[in-house]
């Protein structure tokens, strides 16, 4: 029984997921469908990346990715099907599979090649669904299109590193349920450069108010209650870590964006917002 998976920016008001989970239906009316997320913010590419990548790895060999962002074809935004640790990952080669790619090299990775994509205004239905549903059938990818050399990465997923090696740039890449604002800095790239030095937390001349990286959420009322014992609540304090996917988080603990707010609307985070980690 195949495994398809949906992650898009369509949201849930609209039919458009319907539609593509009854052409699948249609199809393999056995076959079993997971929705990764609907609520992608509207084109937005770092934020796939990061969903599809923190997400693909707990599914089974085989699975298909169908990938639903920025999806309409054009000369720059052709679509693309690749398989990587055996499964499959069908969108438009856009830059969304760049944090797949950091580490991963695919095994296959062809451009889809069909006659109705230059005019098709709901590819994922028209020109995705029917690919998963060629893989699901046992179909091999070199019928599907053109073998394909290189892929586009897109350059946001990606901290930068200065010349002399003390100072990481990175940018907000996601912002969850609870208002947590994720940096494209892993814990991975941090321990590199670090060395066991000690290190500051900015974004230009505004200094975070977060000078600890926890390990956990809960760290931050040990912490708290050292500082002052009479203490009555840790809500609403900002704080530090790596997250359960790898990368830099900067969080309000408790955080609740319709009550105590969270760390994107407190600290007035968004999308590409820039912070600094220097070393010394």
């Amino acid at each position: 029984m195949s495994i398809i998976t949906l992650t898009t920016d369509f949201g849930i008001k609209d039919y458009f997921v319907s539609a593509i989970k009854g052409a699948i239906l249609s199809e393999l009316p056995l076959v079993t469908i997971v929705d990764i997320s609907h609520e992608i913010s509207p084109f937005n590419i770092p934020e796939t990346a990061y969903i599809i990548n923190n997400a693909y790895s707990y599914f089974p060999e085989d699975t298909i990715h169908i990938i639903g962002v920025d999806a309409e074809w054009n000369v720059s935004n052709k679509h693309i099907v690749i398989k990587l640790k055996n499964q499959y990952f069908i969108g438009a080669d856009n830059g969304i599979l760049s944090l797949l790619l950091k580490d991963n090299n695919p095994s296959e990775q062809y451009e889809i090649v069909n006659s109705e994509q230059q005019k098709s205004i709901f590819p994922v239905l028209n020109i995705f669904v029917k690919t998963a549903i060629h893989i699901a059938n046992g179909g091999d990818l070199a019928s599907i299109g053109n073998p394909i050399h290189q892929l586009n990465i897109l350059a946001q997923t990606e901290a930068k590193i200065n010349e002399t090696g003390n100072q990481i740039i990175g940018s907000v890449i996601y912002i969850d349920h609870f208002g947590n604002v994720v940096f494209n800095i892993s814990k991975k790239q941090f321990d590199t450069v670090r060395k066991d030095r000690k290190y500051k937390i900015s974004a230009g001349s505004h200094k975070y108010p977060v000078d600890t990286i926890f390990e956990k959420y809960g760290d931050v009322v040990k912490i708290n209650h050292q500082k002052d014992q009479h203490k009555l609540t840790d809500e609403g304090t900002a704080l530090a870590l790596f997250n359960s996917a790898g990368f830099f988080q900067v969080s309000i603990y408790k955080s609740n964006l319709k009550s105590v707010g969270g760390a994107s609307s407190l600290l007035g985070l968004k999308y590409g917002s820039s912070l600094i980690i220097d070393f010394f």
